[in-house]
């Protein structure tokens, strides 16, 4: 039950707050409702004082009219007769020559008590009358001359009513006589009951009409919302021609035409960079295409020079063999604007095939260690002992893990590199970390941006032309799956690749974790 009720619970609550619609018209409802509760309250409050003070003023008119009656009955009686008795003849009187005109003052049906009290604690010494239906409290009251009242309930046919109770002291020969009438308020109960039930079904009523009421104005509110929330989730997914239909001119086609002003603003602008984007890229491939050629003529007469150095003086042969390495460093230069150039227009293809993971890892080892030995930094290995099989394309895996290693080298300030692979049955991971300079905050994205430098002025190793991790992390992506970057300032920094085993698979986790200094896998 308890699990029933939070899945309602949890279900209510994302409705509530996906939609507007609801919102309003349930707001509506609760104010409304706390609304009628005080306008009902007070219209019962004012009814009830109304008949109250009613019933009040006709019961003191009756009672007055009432103690004459009895004053005067009391007088011609013989004294010889007993004061029961004498009571008891009082009260038949009264009730028969003031019932009719009782009823015609609105009073109502009334019963009538007359008592002689006794000492303090005592029962009367003298009554005629339902005497139990008079509280000591109100005795105590009379005996003090005073003219008072009292709210009780008395029992009628069966069932407890409200009633009012007045009484009196009266002047006779009988000595501290003392009138009371009792007014059952049945007829008063009934009508304020009568009066709560209508403002209970008028309420009910009126909420139902105001929830309909409530839900036809958001209706109206929230179609155009809803409909410009429309227009906006296929604007972004690429359908640049869609626009709000403009009807009126109300606030809403007001909203209508600056959404569309805007829409057509950016579909210009959206338009305008994607022509120069493919200028761009166009431009990137042309200018590496055709310095080709040229860069080929001048490698084999570099080549040529480079052979030849040996018969040169010491200035001309340092010229050759800078001018060597900066046309292998333009060379690569030029191949990764072509690489990155096809990533751009869409056109890199993926040749994966299933194999061992440690197949690129090895080939990427072996093309670093002479740069890892020439700097005096240690490659520390850690692979499972069981293969580890994928659908990769070797070649990007190979540059990924190339230009990972490559980069730890040379931040590591000469400390251990460390190579991880792990695989978790869905996915396998591999982490280069090292322990040198380390990455400030924010720059575990910067570090994927084409031509950015942590620190300019540093000297590399590797010579990489600033385009490495941007080329790697787009491998990455045509693999499925994800190159990410952690670091710490002096700590050192880490490179997590994660690849699906099987080419497709959604990547729901990584098998190791990213941080400098290792941990939980995230």
């Amino acid at each position: 039950m308890q699990r029933a009720a939070g899945s309602v619970g949890r279900a209510f609550g994302a409705l509530w707050s996906r939609s507007l619609q609801l919102r309003v018209v349930v707001s509506t409802l609760v104010l409304s409702f706390v609304v009628l509760l005080i306008v009902g309250f007070l219209l019962v409050s004012q009814i009830t004082g109304r008949l109250l003070d009613d019933k009040q003023a006709v019961a003191l008119n009756q009672l007055e009219r009432s103690r004459n009656l009895v004053e005067r009955v009391l007088t011609t009686t013989e004294s010889s007769t007993s004061t029961e008795s004498r009571l008891a003849r009082a009260r038949a009187l009264m009730t028969d020559q003031d019932t009719d005109s009782a009823q015609s003052a609105g009073a109502g049906a009334y019963d009538t008590v007359l008592l002689v009290p006794g000492r303090r604690g005592e029962p009367p010494v003298a009554a005629a009358g339902p005497v139990t239906e008079v509280s000591e409290q109100l005795r105590t009251m009379v005996s003090r001359g005073q003219v008072a009242y009292q709210y009780t309930t008395v029992h009628r046919g069966g069932e407890h009513l409200p009633a009012l109770v007045v009484g009196t002291p009266v002047e006779s020969a009988v000595p501290d006589l003392q009138l009371y009438m009792v007014f059952p308020m049945g007829s008063e109960q009934k009508t304020v009951n009568l009066v709560r039930s209508t403002l209970m079904v008028g309420g009910l009523v009126l909420l139902g009409l105001l929830a309909a009421i409530a839900w036809l104005i958001a209706r109206q509110v929230v179609a155009p919302l809803k409909s410009a929330s429309r227009i906006a989730v296929r604007f972004a997914d690429g359908r640049l021609s869609e626009r709000m239909p403009v009807r009126g001119d109300d606030e809403f086609a007001r909203l209508a035409v600056s959404f569309n002003d805007m829409a057509e603003s950016l579909s210009k602008q959206i338009t305008h960079l994607e022509e120069f984007g493919g200028l761009q890229r166009q431009f990137t491939s042309d200018v590496s295409h055709e310095l080709r050629t040229p860069l080929t003529t001048v490698r084999m007469a570099a080549d040529m020079l480079y052979e030849s150095r040996d018969d040169l003086d010491p200035l001309q042969r340092r010229s050759v063999e800078l001018m060597d390495t900066e046309l292998d460093r333009f060379e690569t230069l030029l191949t990764e604007l072509l690489e990155i150039s096809r990533h751009d227009a869409g056109q890199a293809e993926l040749s994966a095939e299933r194999m061992d993971m440690a197949i690129p890892i090895e080939a990427a080892l072996a093309t670093v260690e002479p740069l890892a030995a020439d700097g005096g930094t240690e490659l520390i290995v850690d692979l499972p002992v069981e293969p580890v099989l994928a659908e990769i394309d070797p070649r990007r895996i190979e540059r990924i893990l190339r230009n990972l290693l490559a980069n730890a080298i040379d931040h590591g300030e000469q400390r251990p590199v460390t190579l991880t692979m792990r695989s978790d049955g869905d996915a396998v991971a591999i982490t280069v970390r090292d322990q040198g300079i380390g990455l400030k905050p924010g720059e575990e994205k910067l570090v994927f941006n084409r031509f950015w430098r942590s620190d300019p002025s540093r000297v590399r190793r590797s010579g990489g032309t600033g385009l490495g991790l941007a080329i790697s992390i787009e491998d990455a992506r045509l693999h499925q799956g994800r190159l990410e970057a952690a670091g710490e300032p002096g700590v050192g920094s880490c490179f997590r690749l994660t690849l699906p085993l099987v080419r497709g698979h959604k990547l729901l986790g990584s098998p190791l974790p990213l941080n400098p200094d290792g941990g939980t896998p995230r």
